[in-house]
């Protein structure tokens, strides 16, 4: 007689990969159409293997659609806004629990509040502000908005409660100043709630598409998604191959990154109590 408890487990690993596979299927079309010319594609759409595999998008990409350009951009504003939600949105979280001052439930209630309100509310009034400082069509306009997000600073907020506060009033009570006691003490304890902080603020500026597509009005600005639109619309014939090419390009470094930092990303989550 089979082991119930075998037989269970067999059935929810084969359910599990039957499911993973379903879920894969996209992005493996996706990849055999990255590799067919143009005349494969028309002839045969949904072949899921190309009959001459070629890398001649990826190469149109970069030399004739200007990709290099547009991934440089991407990799600039990603990297200033995973930064700096990283960094202030620690400091803030540090405030939050473990600096005593007046109006830090007001400050929590603001962020909670940014939290709710829906994106296109202020998307004109963020415009105009960025048009009055001359940051249109800039990298810097394109990464201001999202230098601290809500979320973030909610994330390291949470996480700030499951750090003691002797550690810090022991820090205070052995001459360290607050900076020293926030970067040498602190900081270093919150790498799972960092990292996740880091891994959505990657996400959202690497795929964001709306305002890079109205503040960026100019080649020498398109990030990815925008240079990859403007690609796909410079010809009255739409090049399936190179627009495919050019979503593995965007995707690439999403799973990349995913797959380095999963482990603390899930901790994070864990730890923060995110649902």
């Amino acid at each position: 007689m089979k082991d119930p408890t075998r037989l269970s487990l067999a059935l929810s690993y084969t359910l599990l990969v039957l499911v993973s596979a379903f879920m894969l299927l996209p992005f493996v079309w996706v990849i055999s159409g990255s590799l067919k010319s143009q005349a494969e594609f028309l002839v045969n759409p949904g072949g899921w293997i190309p009959n001459n595999a070629t890398l001649e998008n990826y190469v149109v990409l970069f030399t004739e659609k200007g990709f290099l350009i547009y991934f440089t951009n991407s990799v600039i504003v990603a990297f200033f806004v995973v930064l700096c939600n990283m960094l202030l949105s620690a400091m803030v979280g540090y405030a939050l629990v473990h600096l005593r001052f007046s109006g830090g439930r007001i400050v929590m209630g603001c962020v909670v509040a940014a939290m709710g309100i829906p994106y296109v509310a202020i998307f004109v009034p963020q415009f105009l502000i960025l048009v009055q400082f001359g940051l249109v069509d800039t990298l810097a306009g394109i990464a201001l908005p999202f230098l601290v997000a809500p979320l973030s600073v909610f994330i390291m907020r949470q996480f700030a409660y499951s750090v003691p506060h002797q550690l810090m009033e022991a820090s205070r009570v052995d001459g360290a100043s607050e900076i020293q006691t926030f970067f040498r003490i602190y900081l270093p304890l919150t790498g799972p709630a960092i990292t996740t902080v880091g891994i959505l603020s990657f996400l959202s500026s690497w795929n964001n598409f709306l305002w890079p597509l109205v503040v960026a009005q100019s080649q020498k600005t398109y990030t990815l998604s925008v240079g990859l639109a403007s690609a796909s619309q410079a010809s009255n014939t739409l090049d399936f191959g190179v627009l495919l090419a050019g979503a593995m390009v965007i995707l690439v470094p999403v799973l990349i990154l995913f797959l380095l930092l999963q482990r603390y990303f899930i901790q994070g989550v864990a730890a923060t109590g995110i649902k």
